[in-house]
């Protein structure tokens, strides 16, 4: 499994990246938008000095056809380097735009994704990555547990292998059921990762595993 951060915030992806199995981080022009006023190459590198060289680095293209997804990656790839995935959304203009990519040698994050026809498509495209979006689905009474768990039964059976990478969620029930399903890979915001561990059970059982070692230590003398 591999757990990215669907952030920009470079205090966020500071403190995370020092308590997660960070595998990336991930975004989108929305994502550039909530961060503020920025100087989105500066920016993109500032977040690679924070989670290192190893984690992988997903940036969407902007364009609507074809030519101009090309020329934004070719760009994105010069500036930024390294272990950068293209995120390209998966229309009639980004499918082209992900096998020319792909023939040229770049790894591709096929993005907006809401059918099953669309991930099946970019699978056989060669997209590094498929990425659905679990909550927008719900949002529009699309099960996004049976379109992934399609997705996951159609990559054991395909030479193509791109992993999926769950994204859009609220809550952590969904980024647990997205990787039952079959996912590989899920983004998600911190404030995901800070709620699945912020149970109150989770720090009474602390708390009380702490207390009964106290009282066993003073009753052996220790």
């Amino acid at each position: 499994m591999e757990f990215m951060l669907d952030t920009l915030d470079l205090a966020e992806i500071k403190k995370w990246s020092q308590i997660l199995p960070l595998a990336g981080v991930t975004s989108n022009p929305t994502i550039v938008k909530r961060a503020g006023e920025l100087e989105f190459f500066e920016h993109l590198i500032k977040v690679r000095e924070l989670i290192g060289q190893k984690p992988s680095i997903h940036v969407q293209v902007v364009a609507k056809d074809t030519a101009g997804m090309i020329q934004e990656a070719e760009k994105l790839q010069a500036k930024l380097g390294g272990n950068l995935y293209i995120k390209v959304p998966v229309t009639v203009d980004g499918l082209a735009a992900i096998k020319q990519l792909k023939q040229a040698g770049f790894k591709v994050t096929a993005t907006a994704i809401y059918t099953t026809m669309q991930g099946l498509l970019a699978l056989e495209a060669g997209a590094d990555y498929l990425a659905p979006y679990y909550n927008r689905m719900e949002n529009l009474d699309t099960d996004p547990v049976a379109l992934i768990t399609q997705l996951a039964q159609a990559r054991e059976q395909s030479e193509h292998k791109g992993k999926i990478l769950a994204a859009s969620f609220k809550n952590a029930s969904q980024v647990t059921k997205a990787l039952g399903a079959g996912a590989q890979a899920v983004t998600a915001g911190s404030e995901i990762y800070a709620a699945s561990l912020a149970d109150p059970s989770i720090a009474k059982a602390v708390s009380d595993f702490a207390r009964d070692w106290k009282i066993s230590q003073q009753r052996t003398g220790i």
